[in-house]
């Protein structure tokens, strides 16, 4: 099992960013994926989640900012993340909803001016 995060970076609050998740060694196209985030001190927490067949769930703090996506010919999935605030900053993670180990290294997100 492996899950390789990229895309993260330094953004100015009100910009985008777009992270990137490959995976491999899950039965990618069957099960619901997610991203999780952790803040410096803070729990991981999901943000967003995707079923098998596209349907979509967030947060309540990104509703409307954050958008998940995946292509499952690609073992993909894709976080668009708009109109970015300093609380978003914090290290990303994709993962199954069932949390299969090990996690990735993740992708920091920093959000500052």
């Amino acid at each position: 099992v492996q899950f390789v995060e990229s895309g993260g970076g330094l953004v100015q609050p009100g910009g985008s960013l777009r992270l990137s998740c490959a995976a491999s060694g899950i039965a990618f196209s069957f099960l619901a994926m997610g991203w999780y985030r952790q803040a410096p001190g803070k729990q991981r927490e999901l943000v967003a989640s995707i079923t098998r067949g596209g349907n979509t769930n967030y947060a309540g703090s990104v509703k409307g900012r954050f958008t998940i996506s995946r292509d499952n010919a690609k073992d993909m999935v894709y976080l668009q993340m708009n109109s970015l605030k300093p609380e978003d900053t914090a290290v990303y993670y994709c993962n199954a909803l069932l949390n299969f180990d090990p996690w990735g290294q993740g992708t920091q997100v920093t959000v500052s001016s």
